[in-house]
């Protein structure tokens, strides 16, 4: 083989290595990506709007945007044991349905975005630094799955991120006309796994370790969680969720981080395994990438077998 073709495949192998990891993307590669070309949208074969249970999450999880979940974020730091999002003071941290949606303001659901097209408007005071992060989780999802965001032309469901002083937080599926995703400036745009959290919220995610089986894989140790904080450890019904195929995820970007909620800075939630860490915010796992398009039915399959799939698995392993 000679010293180009080396070179070359080289080059191949980091590029794809990139696009599977989550790794952040070139200014210059967003920059080509045509957002309103209608030929990168792939056949997800969803019909009728298939529903959301998000009952599990009770009454606090409707209401209004808080100042105090704000001040909480504006403490955050790199060193922080806990990650931003798991700071507020919504349902689970960063949950939130804003009222009014119903008569009553309460509703068990919501739906999924047909066709996985999913509308969306930067309206936020971001800096370039911080728009650019919020593109390279977009980018992901579409590099990765079936999801396309594209931008807001006047449709009637769309997302608005917004940056308010408020905290990280947004509502699970698609409620019906304008609906925020809050990225409070600087804190929940630090990393791209918190962008990549929220938006999966927007999607239909809820988080990881509510999963009904969640206590075979985790303990909760709840002498160590804030008191009032209790009830973001609560399990989803088993009859109303669904895990799209997919095992329990130590390595989702929707997990809780081991110290979420922690009143001492001791352990909060702790694996029942070796070797893994729970709460990472670098990018979308296997199994987060596997959930979405199981949940959307995408035919975009992921590689199987040859150096590409070699590839996939040593970066992805069997999450």
């Amino acid at each position: 083989m000679s010293n180009m073709t080396k070179s070359l495949s080289i080059l191949i192998l980091f590029t794809f290595h990139n696009v599977l990891n989550g790794l952040p993307v070139s200014n210059d590669m967003l920059d080509n990506v045509n957002w309103e070309d209608n030929n990168i949208l792939f056949d997800n074969s969803i019909d009728g709007e298939d529903n959301i249970n998000i009952s599990h999450l009770g009454p606090e999880a409707f209401g209004s945007p808080k100042n105090e979940s704000g001040e909480a974020v504006a403490e955050w730091t790199e060193d922080s044991l806990m990650n931003p999002e798991e700071m507020g003071s919504y349902a689970e941290g960063d949950i939130l349905v804003p009222r009014p949606l119903t008569r009553n303001g309460v509703r068990d659901q919501t739906s999924m975005w047909p066709n996985g097209i999913i509308p969306y408007v930067i309206e936020g005071y971001f800096n370039q630094q911080q728009r650019d992060m919020i593109r390279k989780a977009i980018a992901d999802y579409h590099r990765l799955t079936c999801l396309r965001f594209v931008p807001y032309s006047g449709q009637k469901d769309y997302l608005t991120i917004q940056s308010a002083r408020t905290g990280c937080w947004s509502s699970v599926g698609r409620l019906g006309g304008r609906q925020e995703v809050n990225l409070q400036i600087p804190g929940c745009v630090s990393k791209k796994g918190t962008v990549l959290h929220e938006l999966l919220h927007a999607v239909g995610f809820m988080h990881e370790q509510s999963r009904p089986e969640r206590d075979d894989f985790v303990k909760v140790v709840y002498s160590n969680i804030k008191p009032g904080s209790e009830t973001n450890f609560r399990k989803a019904d088993r009859a109303n969720t669904n895990d799209f195929g997919v095992s329990y995820d130590y390595n989702s970007v929707m997990h809780y981080s081991e110290y979420a909620f922690s009143k001492n800075s001791k352990k909060t939630i702790e694996p029942k395994v070796t070797g893994v860490t729970l709460g990472q915010r670098e990018g979308l796992s296997r199994g987060d990438v596997r959930k979405v398009n199981n949940m959307y039915n995408c035919k975009k399959e992921e590689p199987q077998n040859g150096w590409i799939g070699g590839v996939w698995s040593a970066i992805f392993g069997n999450q």
